[in-house]
């Protein structure tokens, strides 16, 4: 009798850990992972301090650069489109004392291969970035959460070897390609990155071996630690991807590649509080500023105050992402008035902008409006973003811009307002946006714009954008011009168009190399629905290769 409990023990035991042996990886990966890189207290970080008096006369001297990139900032999520779930004053600002680009695309429809682009102005399928780094164990992570749920399209697994993917430390930006900070150096430039990275951390990756001075470094991604009284969570039980980041995140950071400790405050506060002190530490010499927020990326967590200052909305989820913009909103308010109050306002290009659009696997159906689909689609939700710049030294305010532009514009326009020629060994993708804003120059500044994820591509000519899909095996035809929000395809009424584009998308994918590392998986993203949303065998759908 004890040994058939004792049996029956170990088959109820082994039943547990099988049902729930996802979790207990996860969770086993996320304490080997405190294991190799243990989190110390709060550190200060001491920032070089520049000279006491001006370097330059004000005439002379070259402006301050500094990009504000938000992370899956929605198109509908702020209010200078007239939507929004809450005002954002001081986003709304610098569009209104800049230029604000009505059609501007994000460099692709993810996060890491637009953060290539920026910093390099050039397509990241030149040099091998096509897929996005994933944390290790969430290629094989997602693909068995999704099977768990309910799902008419399953993720797709590819098969990869281990030693066709470099670890994620080193699935990075090539060190010999040439960043923003590294162009602005020969112009004795003082170069910080604060912030999300996720252009690899080792190999001379990281970006203090890519120009950057000084690098405070997302080492993971908690914005207060999940219990701390002064957060408010939401977690999305329908959604894999956001189970994943709940197990693997933590409140993490580092200075110059040290080792890890707990940030101070807040994620966003506490990069808009030492992205103040950059600012004053460099008020004397030239510097630029890359400060790269993990606002608002889930998970959803908000500073409480910010929770309890939106009591008017009443879904809990909405209200914490919306108390997450607001703190985004805040450190541009800081920013700039910290560039006011050390006399730099004037002589400080800023440049605004997101990383992509909105995800849809956060569960809210409005924040990419008018447009649909969602980051990881090439819908004009996933790639159609805000961008604003302000330099009220040497660009008009108050102005629009409508022709189509890129994130690998801020490359040339920032070289260009520096004063820094462009390398000549490599084709530079990304256009001085200058000449255009101050109508120097008639015309657009791109004949076409091109983005590719494997097998799923898309190419924007003259106002015709296509997708191209292989699973499904399925093309999209757009005449933005006349259905800016892509309701209408035309792919089966204009094959000569279809036909036309898709060697426009050759030739362009004639002059990229392959992938640096292979597609791990495919994950189904449905265009019109969240993942909250019930899925239907009608719903169109698209699979994003990573």
């Amino acid at each position: 009798m004890k040994k058939i409990v004792i049996i029956s023990l170990f088959v109820v035991i082994g039943f547990v850990i099988w049902m729930n042996r996802i979790n207990l990886l996860v969770t086993v990966a996320g304490f080997i992972e405190d294991l190799k890189k243990p989190i110390s207290a709060h550190q200060e970080i001491q920032w070089e301090q520049g000279p006491s008096t001006p370097e330059l006369s004000k005439d002379n001297r070259p402006p301050n650069i500094i990009v504000i990139l938000a992370d899956d900032l929605g198109f509908n999520d702020i209010s200078y489109y007239g939507g929004g779930t809450i005002e954002t004053p001081h986003i709304d600002t610098l569009a209104k004392e800049g230029i604000a680009f009505n059609n501007a695309y994000a460099g692709n429809a993810v996060c890491a291969p637009s953060r290539a682009m920026i910093m390099t102005g050039r397509y990241g399928t030149r040099f091998g970035f096509e897929f996005t780094p994933t944390p290790a164990g969430m290629s094989t992570f997602l693909p068995a959460l999704y099977a768990k749920s309910d799902h008419i399209h399953p993720p797709v697994v590819h098969k990869v070897g281990k030693k066709d993917v470099p670890p994620f430390d080193q699935c990075g930006l090539p060190a010999s390609e040439i960043t923003i900070a590294e162009l602005l150096k020969k112009a004795d430039y003082h170069t910080v990155h604060i912030g999300k990275w996720h252009l690899g951390s080792e190999n001379n990756m990281a970006p203090e071996k890519q120009g950057f001075d000084e690098s405070l470094f997302m080492a993971s991604g908690l914005y207060l630690p999940e219990d701390d009284p002064d957060v408010v969570n939401s977690k999305q039980d329908f959604d894999p991807i956001d189970m994943f980041l709940w197990k693997r995140m933590r409140y993490a950071a580092s200075f110059n590649s040290g080792s890890w400790f707990k940030p101070k405050g807040y994620l966003t506060d506490y990069y808009t509080d030492e992205a103040i002190k950059v600012i004053e530490a460099n008020k004397n010499r030239p510097f630029f500023l890359y400060l790269a927020h993990w606002g608002i990326h889930s998970p959803l967590q908000a500073l409480k105050s910010d929770y309890d200052a939106l009591s008017n909305i009443k879904d809990h989820r909405l209200r914490v992402y919306s108390a997450m913009i607001r703190a985004l909103d805040r450190s541009v308010e800081r920013v700039m008035k910290a560039l006011k109050d050390n006399g730099l306002d004037e002589n400080t290009m800023v440049i605004f902008s997101s990383d992509n659009g909105g995800a849809g696997y956060v569960g809210l159906p409005d924040i990419n409006k008018p447009y649909r689909g969602w980051k990881i689609t090439l819908f004009e939700g996933g790639t159609h973003v805000p961008f604003f710049v302000r330099w009220p030294k040497n660009l008009p305010s108050g102005t629009t811009f409508s022709h189509p532009v890129s994130h690998m514009d801020i490359f040339a326009t920032a070289a260009a307002a520096a004063g820094v020629a462009l390398p000549d060994d490599r084709k530079i993708d990304g256009v001085n946006l200058l000449p255009f804003i101050k109508n120097e120059v008639t015309g657009k500044p791109h004949d076409a714009l091109f983005w590719r994820s494997g097998h799923y591509q898309s190419v924007l000519k003259d106002g015709w954008k296509l997708q191209v899909s292989g699973r499904p095996n399925k093309s999209w035809l757009f005449n933005l011009n006349e259905d800016p929000t892509e309701m209408r395809n035309l792919a089966e009424t204009n094959p000569d168009k279809v036909k036309e584009l898709k060697e426009v998308l050759a030739a362009h994918n004639s002059e990229q190399i392959e992938p640096l590392w292979p597609s791990s998986g495919e994950l189904p993203v449905f265009i019109d629905k969240t993942s909250a949303q019930p899925e239907t065998a009608d719903d169109e759908y698209i699979y994003w290769p990573n």
